[in-house]
């Protein structure tokens, strides 16, 4: 009874203070993870590349192996918060890092390691560094200066190795706050008639000015029809987080397209694709990033214009939206704003799974900062891209 009441009081204290915050940010014009124009949308009319840099590899911080960032975010300060995709027994302890990224508009990019904290569980240890309990995939900051966080869970046939996704709350020093209430559509069932599929669920989270906070799995749920193919698109649900009461409430359909580049004769696996992140430029406004993968080939990065418009449908209650169910709804609108391909302007594009707001430059236009997971690998680096916005 204690444990309960202490998290009402924490969830009512959260709620008072996402008010005042959110009246602060609406007054000053955006803050956290938004735009930076209060409610109105960033009219980005097209992309040009800044610069770029590599972190190898094997590069160490404070004796564990820095890499597998999923998640990227700037905060106030102008630091970036970096989640890895390290799910324990893998390099280590489940970690978030703030880095230092500088550049200016000469092409020249920096980047700084400079603190590295574990994600805590409810009773406050670190997830396991030597078993899979969570995926940690996407990091936002909070409008109250906390960090939202999310998980791909993991998915097993053991049960006692089976863990669901989810979407948190932790304070800047990897405390746990709370978890919202996300739809037990996500949930892991059977990996293959309902449910969510292994290693697809949510790769995206964004949070809009208004605060809102919206989550997305990276490719399709399996009541919601095949994954994304050579020949065949699919579809994904996007859905809204209340942050005052973290409850979910609408949700709306993604279409994702077929995969652009096959992999060759002889590949250890086929191509894959998904919706890998989302960055709010407004209110129900997003830049998507779509990334595909051929073995053998490398990375298509696509960045997508995304939006929830009034003719979208709120697909919360539609069981399935596989073409075979034959269920009728309008997805989200799309319009690709840049396209990647393997090799973009003398970059050979990485896997790039982050977006976030950067740095003004001189010339007083915003930029955009992508950064790429490693999978730890030796022939892969963790990569970081600084676009110039160009607006309407």
């Amino acid at each position: 009874m204690q444990a309960r009441q202490r998290r009402r009081g924490r969830q009512a204290t959260f709620a008072a203070g996402i008010a005042w915050t959110m009246a602060a940010c609406a007054a000053l014009g955006g803050c956290g993870g938004g735009n930076g124009k209060g409610d109105a949308a960033v009219a980005v009319s097209g992309l040009r590349l800044v610069g770029s840099a590599s972190i190898p590899t094997g590069t160490m911080f404070e004796g564990v192996e820095f890499g597998g960032i999923s998640g990227l975010d700037r905060a106030p300060d102008g630091s970036y918060w970096a989640l890895s995709d390290d799910r324990g027994g893998e390099r280590g302890t489940p970690r978030f890092y703030n880095l230092g990224i500088d550049y200016d508009g000469s092409g020249a990019v920096r980047v700084r390691i400079d603190r590295q904290a574990a994600m805590r569980r409810e009773d406050g240890t670190p997830f396991p560094a030597t078993a899979r309990t969570v995926d940690p995939e996407s990091i936002r900051v909070a409008p109250n200066g906390n960090l939202y966080w999310s998980s791909e869970g993991n998915w097993s046939t053991n049960a006692s190795a089976l863990y669901q996704p989810f979407v948190r709350e932790m304070t800047p020093d990897g405390a746990f706050v709370r978890q919202f209430r996300t739809p037990d559509a996500y949930r892991y069932v059977d990996n293959a008639t309902t449910g969510s599929r292994g290693n697809k669920v949510f790769e995206a989270l964004a949070v809009a000015p208004d605060g809102t906070v919206y989550v997305a799995n990276e490719d399709a749920l399996a009541q919601d029809g095949s994954i994304t193919t050579l020949s065949a698109g699919s579809v994904v649900r996007v859905t809204a987080l209340d942050p005052a009461t973290g409850a979910a409430g609408a949700q709306y359909a993604y279409r994702l397209p077929p995969i652009p580049v096959d992999a060759p004769a002889g590949a250890p696996f086929g191509p894959d694709s998904g919706l890998s992140e989302m960055l709010a430029i407004g209110n129900r406004r997003f830049i998507a990033v779509e990334r595909s993968f051929a073995a053998g080939v490398g990375n298509t990065i696509r960045l997508v214009r995304a939006d929830i418009e009034d003719a979208t449908t709120d697909v919360g209650g539609i069981a399935s939206l596989a073409p075979a169910a034959g269920a009728a709804y309008t997805p989200m609108a799309r319009k690709v704003l840049l396209e990647m391909p393997v090799v973009y302007q003398g970059i050979r594009m990485d896997n790039i799974e982050s977006i976030a707001w950067g740095a003004t430059l001189p010339n007083g236009h915003r930029t955009l900062v992508l950064a790429s997971d490693n999978n730890f690998s030796a022939d892969q680096a963790t990569q970081f891209i600084v676009l110039e916005v160009l607006e309407n």
